[in-house]
């Protein structure tokens, strides 16, 4: 059957969530009222990444970029764009835009980017093998079987440069080959999809939107390092990755790519998936190997490495999402040809989860080596509210704060190196000139504290004693000796913790002070907030020039400690005052000074 035209509705955790199954139902039932039915073909997809603008629908050949799309307009589509031919103006994403059917490419958050792993997200059903193989799915795993060898594998992964994208950035030919070269009757292959930072989201969208891409992967990997059964490790808050990962097993099995003798070959190679109770060390690859075999997770010490002695002390692969989405295209189109895309000592692209103080949040692919300013401005369209960029995190909780004076550093595993932070699994989360660095760094604490395992003393005590430092200093109870007690104890924890965790956890703290030094004096010597955040720092007062006693806010106050007349100036009874700050929000006449 011939279709004139396609539909691809965002089907995403994000789109989900803001009722895009809905949407998807109703333009299926409007295609129908109007007798299109035959000549559209309607589709959900995985994650487009431009979260901000979802729910987001596409129509083809048009290119039509249809954005924070509701239930109730679905009709309004099907009716105006399919039958008519019109596009529905006020749902386009550039709604001046004069030009009949502008491309997607032509909006700003995707001019930059490129993508490599979220190559299917957007574009595919994730639950049809069929528009998988279409887009040459499971081809590199024919070529591998029928015309490579396992060494020619390595070699064009050697050649490529593939780093590994889970934070650490080791070599993934490396790791391969040294399971390949055990000799072990028994293999195996692991996928880390336990992907725990705040805000980030890079592995579950891509195996929301593109599953088969990672069973392609592992596959390919089981015949190169001698490997028959495979694990997707993935916690279990993502139900939707989840559901879409088990269909995806059954269609390649039902087509011959997984199971027995794969695609008539003599290799066989399975997967099965292993849930995870959201503990955010087990993202560590040695606690990750402890949860599988059904122990406490907790990280081992190395050597020996898990690709020489891992899961039940076998020789095991494991990679994270990204990293499994970046193979068949290597092998597909060759080392070289992924040579050219990025940095002398990273190559490829790199996917972040744009978040925080940003107009234009979501999903970013781009090359190796694109600048944060590119990245925060041109894709991320600047800082929302016209406020002032202050600094961005990179590396989630465990990576480092960068200010603006390093926004043009090219990003990649040595810059980022260089400047305190690393590329962890890819979250960016940008702030702004309202943000406290201190109450944040305090945030990333308190996050990695909760999730040490508390195996080893560097990061069980540690950890403790620089949340409970940076928690004194918020309260105006530090003192100018916990400058350098911090600084020591973060030293101390980056060369003695046992894992990743711990030996991570001190970066935004020693980030934090190299350049915003002035900001901690602040709170220590003058017992004051510059950026308000801090509540024991913080005092309201009501300027008597300019409080024209409307009595708002007093009317709004949660504990009634305002008082005044109407037409009169008011008070705020600085014991009864919670520092809830909605005196200030409430306030139009900037009668409400903090102090």
């Amino acid at each position: 059957m011939a279709f004139t035209n396609y539909i691809l509705v965002c089907g995403g955790t994000g789109c989900e969530s803001a009722k895009a199954d809905q949407i998807y139902q109703n333009l299926l039932s409007a295609a129908n009222a109007e007798g299109v039915h035959e000549t559209v073909q309607i589709v959900k997809t995985g994650c487009f990444g431009f979260c901000e603008q979802g729910p987001i629908v596409k129509i083809l050949p048009e290119d039509s970029f249809y954005v924070q799309v509701k239930p109730e307009d679905s009709e309004e589509i099907i009716k105006e764009h399919i039958v008519k031919g019109r596009e529905v103006k006020r749902l386009l994403y550039d709604k001046s835009e004069s030009k009949k059917h502008a491309r997607v490419e032509d909006i700003q958050f995707y001019q930059k980017q490129f993508r490599i792993v979220l190559r299917n997200c957007g574009f595919i059903n994730p639950e049809n093998i069929d528009e998988y193989i279409a887009r040459d799915g499971y081809a590199a795993l024919e070529k591998v079987l029928f015309e490579m060898s396992s060494d020619a594998v390595i070699e064009e992964l050697k050649k490529s440069g593939l780093r590994g994208r889970g934070g650490a950035g080791f070599p993934t030919w490396l790791k391969w080959n040294f399971t390949k070269q055990v000799d072990s009757e028994q293999k195996y292959i692991v996928c880390n999809a336990d992907e725990g930072d705040p805000g980030a989201y890079m592995d579950r969208s891509t195996l929301e939107g593109d599953p088969h891409s990672i069973l392609e992967a592992m596959a390919i990997a089981g015949f190169t390092c001698g490997a028959d059964t495979g694990y997707i490790y993935i916690r279990a808050e993502y139900p939707l990755a989840i559901g879409r990962l088990k269909i995806a097993m059954e269609q390649a099995r039902a087509y011959g790519l997984l199971g027995e003798n794969i695609l008539g070959s003599e290799f066989s190679f399975d997967i099965e998936i292993r849930l995870g109770a959201g503990a955010f060390v087990c993202g560590e690859e040695t606690a990750l190997l402890a949860s599988l075999e059904g122990n406490r997770g907790m990280p081992w010490p190395r050597p020996p490495f898990p690709a020489v002695k891992g899961l039940w002390d076998k020789p095991t692969v494991i990679n994270n999402v990204e990293t499994w989405a970046n193979v068949p295209m290597v092998i597909l189109k060759g080392g070289e040809w992924f040579t050219q895309i990025g940095t002398e000592d990273s190559k490829g692209t790199k996917v972040f989860a744009l978040t925080g103080k940003i107009r234009n949040s979501g999903l970013v692919e781009v090359p190796m080596g694109t600048t944060l300013r590119e990245i925060i401005y041109d894709i991320g369209g600047g800082i929302a509210n016209d406020k002032d960029f202050k600094a961005v995190q990179t590396g989630g909780p465990s990576g480092g704060m960068i200010t603006k004076d390093y926004l043009d550093t090219p990003i990649d595993y040595k810059h980022l190196q260089g400047l305190g932070s690393m590329m962890g699994s890819g979250g960016m989360i940008v702030m702004d000139e309202d943000d406290c660095i201190v109450d944040v760094t305090k945030f990333y604490l308190g996050f990695t504290v909760d999730e040490s395992c508390g195996k080893c003393s560097p990061c069980r005590v540690g950890g403790r004693t620089l949340y409970n430092t940076l928690d004194r200093i918020t309260k105006g109870e530090g003192t100018m000796e916990d400058i350098d007690k911090m600084r020591s104890c973060g030293y101390a924890m980056q060369k003695a913790s046992l894992c990743g965790l711990g030996q991570t956890a001190p970066n935004p703290i020693m980030s934090s002070l190299k350049y915003f030094e002035k900001e901690y004096l602040a709170h220590i010597k003058d017992r004051s907030c510059p950026s308000g955040r801090c509540k024991e720092l913080i005092s309201y007062f009501i300027l008597a020039d300019k409080c024209i006693g409307c009595t708002a806010c007093a009317r709004k106050c949660p504990v009634s400690a305002i008082t005044g007349e109407r037409r009169k100036i008011h008070l705020i009874n600085q014991d009864l005052c919670i520092k809830c700050g909605i005196c200030y929000e409430v306030c139009k006449f900037d009668a409400v000074y903090v102090g």
